[in-house]
């Protein structure tokens, strides 16, 4: 192994030297599942570099017998991981999307936001209610979820039943779920269930008109030091327009509520191909019980403007992401929707439910 300025290099038996690209992770099962599968995707487009997973333990890994909502700091699950990647501990980073911040730290950007998988929630009853859905469970049941965004909705939707606070990864919380009769049935990212291979645990989907989800849902990140040229590049290929498009309105409508972990915030998006290729999105503010919600849907094309290749700002982030490959206008245009839709419910008064949401959350 040699060391040359920040970077690493490996010869091999031949002689042959290599860069040693690191990658830091959470140690939580997902999160290795995760950046493994990213990996896996570096190696087949570069078979050349020589990968290095580094996993550590984060604060949200740390503090489990608090809510989420509670603790208020947005960067729970990913400060360890950037102080590292400042230091050159690390050249990138995998993340959910949903645990980053709208607004990154100085010095990082979004390289890549991968194919999105399913980002809707899921459903996982105790196995003593197997057939059931929510809406056949009986009067009362305990449904255990750490999410204001979940309870909100659901407590509207389902008011016959009772949530519940519940942490730990996701082995730790079907445990909590299986070994003890204190839930009837607890919600998930039915993502994280399908990533971990746990897809016949999954027994209902929540589709939007019974929970919308939370912004990038489903969606991994990789997250790179700004300035490091090559590495943006190496992990640019791994965009995939859509999803970039989509999580860009996502988190742009969340930036201009000015929400995070600790107020109900929830969106849907679609692209469709219409006559012109168009990004739908929808967006909500709840109060924490659900009794009172606002929520509006708008659209933007987000077709290229022209078939000419355009020239993208590399140094331009939009919401902490940098999509060099991807037409700049179609990204400026999905930026200005999730804007827009903030604007639309912020003038119908969101911003009143939102600060009345955080002030009874605190007071929990």
């Amino acid at each position: 192994m040699m060391e040359e300025g920040p970077y690493k290099y490996i010869r091999d038996g031949n002689g042959k030297v290599s860069r040693v690209i690191r990658i830091g992770t959470r140690k939580s099962q997902l999160a290795r599942i995760q950046t493994d599968s990213v990996a896996d995707k570096l190696k087949e487009l570069y078979p050349d570099v020589h990968l290095e997973i580094v996993a550590m333990s984060t604060t949200g890994d740390k503090i489990l017998d608090t809510a989420l909502s509670k603790i208020g700091e947005k960067s729970l699950f990913t400060k360890e991981l950037e102080n590292a990647l400042e230091k050159n501990e690390v050249d990138l980073v995998v993340h959910s999307l949903k645990d980053l911040p709208t607004t990154l730290p100085p010095g990082f950007t979004i390289g890549a936001v991968l194919k999105r998988e399913n980002p809707h929630d899921a459903v996982v009853l105790h196995p003593k209610h197997a057939g059931k859905t929510l809406d056949t469970l009986p009067e009362n049941s305990v449904i255990g979820t750490s999410s204001l965004r979940r309870a909100a909705q659901l407590k509207k939707r389902f008011p016959h039943l009772d949530f519940k606070d519940i942490r730990g990864n996701l082995n730790t919380r079907l445990k909590k779920l299986d070994d003890k009769d204190d839930f009837s049935a607890i919600i998930l990212a039915a993502a994280g269930l399908r990533r971990m291979g746990w897809d016949d645990r999954i027994s209902q989907i929540l589709g939007p008109e019974d929970c919308m989800y939370a912004v990038g849902q489903g969606a991994l990140a990789v997250e790179v030091r700004a300035r490091d040229a090559d590495i943006l590049e190496m992990v640019s290929v791994l965009h995939d327009p859509d999803t970039v498009l989509r999580c860009i309105a996502e988190r742009a409508f969340l930036k201009r509520l000015e929400g995070g972990c600790s107020v109900p915030v929830a969106v849907h998006t679609q692209v469709k191909d219409c006559q012109v290729r168009t990004l739908y999105l929808t967006g909500a503010v709840y109060s924490l019980d659900g009794s009172e919600s606002l929520k509006e849907t708008m659209q933007t094309s987000i077709a290229a403007e022209s078939e000419a290749v355009q020239k993208v700002d590399e140094q331009v982030q939009r919401v902490g992401v940098t999509a060099a490959k991807i037409p700049g206008d179609a990204q400026d245009r999905a930026e200005k929707l999730g804007a827009d839709l903030a604007d639309l419910l912020l003038g119908k008064g969101a911003k009143e439910i939102l600060t009345v949401a955080r002030q009874l959350n605190d007071a929990r």
